[in-house]
């Protein structure tokens, strides 16, 4: 390789970088583009003439009621369907884990690394709801620790708190390549084990950690600088619990002005949990 190649690589490589593409899913290149070769390889010699009767010719039809591929996630309404039936039956946070590492119906989980349930302690009066894991999370297998993370920690210390008094968790539990921002049908297949996980943990105090969690989780359509610091009642369907949303520690790095918003914020989760 020539020098001249060698820097069009490395120049290649750091656009990549910046759009967010910062893992390799396969060995090799798979041009998407082109048309997808159908053809079975065990296909009859019959066929390959064109004298394959009509039936054999066409694939099968599939039915709402089979089970995908490997690695293939169904149909989106299917896949909502099949994550309220999973996550109604899970009669602990540990069964409601095990269910999630089984689940095959989001895509997500066939492009992350790992299942990124939660962290903290589940027994916790606080729980905080993210949108996604990022790379870090990823790799780790834990919510918040990247730069996002350790600036929470730094929030939750500020009011004499910190990740063993405190539960967390994310509406959707597999990283979306590149960081992406999750689709609003990965985060409606995710959704039922969501609440399942707050309905379990059952904390007095439930916090939305940016604007994708708080329209989720308490049906606002507003933006979160409009719906941060106000009190919402969230229903588990077997008891309320007092929910507030707040700036999501990625947001503040980004504006770092608006820190004070957040800090009037956790002034008043913690006058809540005092009383």
């Amino acid at each position: 390789m020539t020098s001249d190649q060698a820097t069009t690589v490395r120049e290649l490589l750091t656009f990549y970088l910046e759009a967010g593409v910062d893992c390799a899913l396969g060995d090799e290149p798979i041009d998407r583009l082109s048309t997808p070769d159908l053809t079975p390889p065990d296909r009859p010699a019959a066929a390959e003439a064109g004298t394959a009767p009509v039936a054999a010719r066409q694939p099968p039809r599939q039915t709402a009621t089979a089970a995908p591929r490997a690695g293939i996630a169904p149909p989106p309404d299917i896949a909502i369907e099949s994550a309220r039936e999973a996550a109604r039956t899970a009669p602990s946070l540990e069964a409601l884990r095990a269910l999630l590492e089984s689940f095959e119906g989001c895509a997500l989980k066939f492009t992350a690394s790992q299942l990124v349930f939660a962290d903290g302690n589940p027994q916790a009066r606080l729980m905080f709801v993210g949108e996604a894991p990022g790379r870090d999370e990823d790799i780790e297998g834990l919510p918040f620790v990247g730069r996002s993370g350790k600036l929470l920690d730094r929030m939750l210390a500020a009011i004499g708190l910190d990740r063993t008094s405190v539960y967390i968790a994310n509406i959707v539990p597999w990283r979306p390549p590149g960081n992406r921002t999750p689709t609003p049908q990965e985060s409606a297949i995710c959704l039922p084990f969501t609440l399942r996980q707050i309905e379990l943990a059952g904390p007095d105090v439930l916090v939305c950690m940016g604007g994708p969690s708080a329209q989720t989780l308490l049906n606002v359509r507003e933006g979160i600088l409009k719906t941060r610091g106000r009190w919402f009642a969230y229903q588990t369907g077997t008891r309320e619990i007092r929910a507030i949303a707040t700036l999501h520690p990625a947001y503040l790095l980004r504006q770092p002005l608006q820190k004070r918003l957040a800090w009037r914020d956790f002034l008043a989760i913690k006058k809540a949990l005092a009383t």
